[in-house]
């Protein structure tokens, strides 16, 4: 008979796969029907139920454009991307061991968000990007090495965050074009350094579909202050992580789920007068350091 019962349906799915060729798809499709399946039994959902579900996603489909991307903060802010990045960091940990490892550990990922912007400029050693910005100056150094400590000249530090508002230049307008944002070259010795603002902690976009989905959860749409990098070399396994301001609010409950303690930082406030790179500073202004550790890509 061509009727399928309730308890019938999901296996009936899975036998329609029986000619699949690719075995990691099937694999990865037979596990979202059996856990989708499942869930819409524990929860015993309503059809109108089912059919909002299907509207919310249509919402946050909508509200993508090339510079605003719903679905990463929706997958975000459910805790969907730390834990892919986390599974996949303890996979490579696995691996690192295996091979021998190193004298040092590898610089934790974290999520990457929705305000990436690929092709930022590239800056010399030492450029300010926080100009003419909101904001108190910091000035950030540190080297590049890999896992034994031996450092890696000519690495790439693609480096973004918001301005002292929290505010990326995504959100500010289609005329706003790229800021705080740029790509850095360590040295020959693995040392970088640029200058831009302190991070300040922000709320993620909620004035869409997610923003709905969060406050119907009783939950705050905060992420702490933070700086982001993208951190590649040839030869290495790049990483994609942040910098997080170590006195900043919400580092206990950052709505994207992305703290790691090895990645929280001191921000040490100067007093006007001259910097470590010889910049007389007429104002206050912070400094942060750091050291990136990549492992090898072998």
């Amino acid at each position: 008979m061509a009727q399928l019962e309730a308890e019938d349906i999901t296996q009936a799915v899975l036998d329609r796969m029986t000619d699949c060729q690719d075995a990691r798809f099937k694999q990865v499709m037979t596990a979202l029907v059996k856990h989708a399946h499942a869930f819409i039994r524990e929860v015993e959902i309503s059809e109108e139920e089912w059919i909002n579900a299907i509207m919310f996603l249509t919402a946050t489909g909508k509200m993508c454009d090339d510079k605003r991307q719903e679905f990463i903060l929706l997958s975000d802010t459910l805790g969907i991307s730390m834990l892919v990045v986390a599974l996949n960091q303890i996979k490579a940990a696995k691996a690192f061991a295996s091979s021998g490892g190193g004298a040092q550990t590898p610089t934790e990922a974290t999520v990457q968000g929705p305000f990436y912007w690929e092709g930022s400029p590239e800056l010399p050693l030492g450029a300010d990007i926080g100009t003419d910005m909101p904001g108190e100056p910091a000035y950030y150094h540190g080297r590049v090495t890999d896992t034994e400590g031996q450092p890696i000249a000519n690495c790439c530090l693609d480096v973004w965050s918001g301005d002292g508002e929290g505010v990326y230049d995504m959100q500010m307008g289609d005329d706003a074009g790229m800021r705080l944002r740029a790509r850095f070259h360590t040295d020959a010795q693995g040392n970088y350094r640029f200058w831009s603002i302190k991070p300040t902690y922000y709320p993620v976009p909620d004035d869409g579909p997610v923003g709905q989905m969060l406050r119907r959860m009783g939950r705050h749409p905060n992420r702490p202050g933070h700086i982001h990098m993208k951190v590649y070399a040839p030869g290495h396994q790049s990483v994609t992580t942040h910098l997080f301001v170590a006195d900043s609010p919400f580092l206990d409950s950052d709505a994207v789920f992305g703290v790691r303690n090895s990645l929280i930082v001191p921000f040490t406030q100067h007093a006007p007068g001259k910097a470590p790179d010889g910049r007389v500073m007429d104002a206050p202004y912070h400094s942060a350091t750091y050291d990136f550790r990549l492992v090898p890509a072998a």
